[in-house]
């Protein structure tokens, strides 16, 4: 072989040579940088900084994606974050890169039975007895993975069979050995729902919206749930989740759409009411009347807070009518009784009135307005049968000072003494003369009118004696007699 021959082939040896040190420089420097963050993010992971280590575990995996070890660490750390979802792919990879991997299969069988996978979770027990017949935990997690495939299948039995009960006994012994699981949990509310138990419909509906990754069917069920509870706030919290998953999604934008106007009606109609604005908030409700015929809630409310403020404004007819229409869908509502109780009192029917508010003690015999106006209630009644004195002057509850005067100017001359001649009729004549002047006294005084609207008779001759300055029969309320001299009114008695 001639010299140039030999220096060529020198020079190429000696550049093979050359990448091989630069290589090993290189694979070194990559090797040591990988333990590195494989120990960093071990160190991390024990001092439950589960964030940080997953980043040095993703990035040890991008070095070195053929290290099982690598797999099964990160995994690890997506499970104590209770990412289990993420966990599974690269327990997976890891009994890829090696099968034998006995700890990766135990652990994926146990993440897949708590999914509800019986028959794969089954899988992973069994190859580990396999090659480890004593191995306890993988024995018994077999036992619970037959357990649950018949369990399974006995709530599908019983659920067919519309034995919702016996759905639901199979599914809590399913759920608690899958818990993960979010069709079981979906299964199980829906015998909730069938069985007439929405609440707990709602308890089961909301794990599984975190169950799947996206569960918009989940979210809107629930929205509606909600809905049809009466918690329309709630119901558009969950509705936007849907949405946030979707926000072109048809049957949620629908509903949120749905909600949304009759969670402004119902808000603004409140907001009414705290400005006194009644007759404004009634046209707020009769639309939600209106948009929600068939919500039960929504229809009853509606119907409640009518009530409510027709007794506000004063209109006793039509607040009975609405009340007692309120009352017949409801009638263990307690609110609308005392309602209800306030309209009679408007229309001076104390005895309905009375009955009410006894029937709403028993059911909220904690209030205080109801307890209080059961009091007021009985000491109108108790006065109606003395003296009403808007009976009396034949005004409404509701009447203004202006048209009390008006009353009692027409009564005063219709019961004027010298219109009768009998003895008789003339005492008659001054008792209910009396009597007029008596109500119109109290009436036009806003003090002793606040006194008689809340149940006590400023004029009565027991109230009298017990604040000190009472007076027998029935008292004169004027500083003056008019059948005595010196009055502005003349009238002689034989």
């Amino acid at each position: 072989m001639d010299r140039g021959r030999l220096t060529g082939l020198g020079g190429v040896l000696c550049s093979l040579s050359l990448l091989c040190v630069i290589l090993d420089g290189v694979l070194g420097a990559t090797r040591g940088e990988m333990e590195h963050h494989l120990e960093m993010g071990r160190k991390l992971l024990a001092a439950g900084q589960l964030a940080e280590a997953l980043s040095h575990y993703h990035t040890a995996v991008e070095m070195d994606s053929k290290n099982y070890l690598t797999y099964y660490k990160r995994a690890a750390v997506f499970l104590a974050m209770g990412k289990s979802r993420s966990a599974l792919p690269d327990l997976t990879r890891a009994i890829q890169l090696k099968p034998d991997f006995l700890a990766a299969r135990l652990q994926r069988g146990s993440i897949l039975l708590k999914q509800g996978n019986a028959q794969e979770a089954r899988d992973d027990f069994e190859a580990v007895l396999r090659s480890s017949p004593e191995s306890a935990d993988a024995r018994e997690r077999l036992a619970r993975a037959r357990d649950l495939e018949e369990l399974q299948e006995n709530a599908q039995v019983a659920y067919y069979r519309a034995d919702y009960v016996a759905a639901v006994s199979a599914l809590d012994q399913v759920i608690e050995i899958s818990p993960w699981d979010p069709e079981m949990r979906e299964l199980r509310a829906d015998c909730h729902l069938r069985a007439g138990d929405p609440q707990k419909a709602i308890q089961d509906l909301a794990p599984a919206t975190r169950l799947r990754s996206d569960n918009r069917a989940a979210f809107l069920k629930l929205s509606l749930l909600h809905y049809s509870l009466g918690e329309h706030r709630e119901s558009l919290n969950q509705v936007r989740e849907c949405l946030k998953l979707d926000q072109d999604d048809k049957e949620c934008l629908g509903h949120y759409k749905q909600v949304k106007k009759l969670s402004k009606q119902l808000d603004s109609a409140e907001e009414l009411i705290q400005a006194e604005r009644y007759r404004d908030a009634i046209e707020k409700y009769e639309f939600v009347m209106k948009a929600e015929p068939h919500v039960v809630y929504y229809a009853n409310l509606a119907r409640e807070r009518i009530c409510f403020c027709l007794v506000k404004v004063k209109a006793a007819t039509e607040a009975i009518k609405v009340c007692s229409e309120a009352h017949q869908r409801d009638p263990r509502n307690a609110r609308i009784l005392r309602d209800r109780a306030e309209a009679f009192i408007l229309n001076q029917d104390y005895e309905n009135a009375v009955e009410d508010y006894q029937e709403a003690v028993e059911f909220d015999g904690d209030c205080d307005d109801i307890r209080e106006g059961l009091e007021r209630a009985r000491k109108l009644l108790k006065i109606s049968r003395k003296r009403d004195y808007y009976k009396i002057l034949g005004v409404s509850r509701a009447a203004n000072k202006q048209e009390i005067i008006k009353a009692y100017r027409k009564l005063a001359q219709q019961w004027h003494p010298d219109n009768f001649q009998l003895e008789a009729d003339k005492k008659e004549a001054e008792k209910k003369f009396i009597d007029i002047a008596s109500a119109k006294e109290v009436l036009t005084d806003p003090e002793m009118r606040q006194k008689f609207d809340a149940g006590e008779d400023p004029l009565d001759p027991e109230n009298q004696q017990q604040q000190g300055n009472g007076h027998n029969g029935h008292a004169w309320p004027f500083p003056f007699n008019p059948f005595e001299s010196g009055g502005s009114f003349h009238f002689k008695f034989q």
